[in-house]
């Protein structure tokens, strides 16, 4: 599980989000609740809640509840790659603006101009063939 958390970590979530991710991925769908997660990966509770609240709120787990048991259980979401992937397509839109502000900003100089044109197109690029590649992705899916 570190691995995974050393992953995650270079992606932006915290250490134990990324643990918990990694232990999530090989576990059955049955998930697991709070306490079984810290007590597995030997954290902190308070940091178990921090973890499973950015995880929710980023859409990369669900809680959900057994029916006749009284704790929440987390599992990942489904196809959360896919989700992760088109969550951070949204980015793409603020990097493109960032290009277009440095093109106002940096006036006719062509170095300058040529760095962020570069930016602003590449970024284009992708938001364009992305949600083609999601939406071809989405039909080999349906076929598995």
């Amino acid at each position: 599980m570190e691995n995974a958390g050393l992953f995650y970590e270079r992606l932006g979530l915290s250490r134990t989000s990324g643990r918990v991710m990694g232990w999530l991925l090989t576990a059955d769908t049955s998930g697991a609740d709070a306490p079984a997660l810290t007590e597995a990966l030997a954290v902190a509770k308070s940091s178990m809640s921090v973890a499973l609240r950015q995880l929710e709120q980023a859409g990369l787990i669900e809680r959900f509840r057994v029916r006749g048991e009284r704790r929440d259980r987390y599992r990942l979401a489904e196809d959360v790659f896919a989700r992760a992937f088109r969550a951070k397509m949204a980015e793409f839109e603020g990097f493109l603006a960032l290009a277009e502000q440095g093109l106002r900003a940096v006036g006719d100089d062509p170095e300058r101009r040529r760095r962020l044109e570069l930016m602003r197109d590449m970024y284009a690029f992708m938001m364009d063939r992305f949600p083609r590649l999601l939406d071809e992705w989405d039909e080999l899916k349906e076929q598995r």
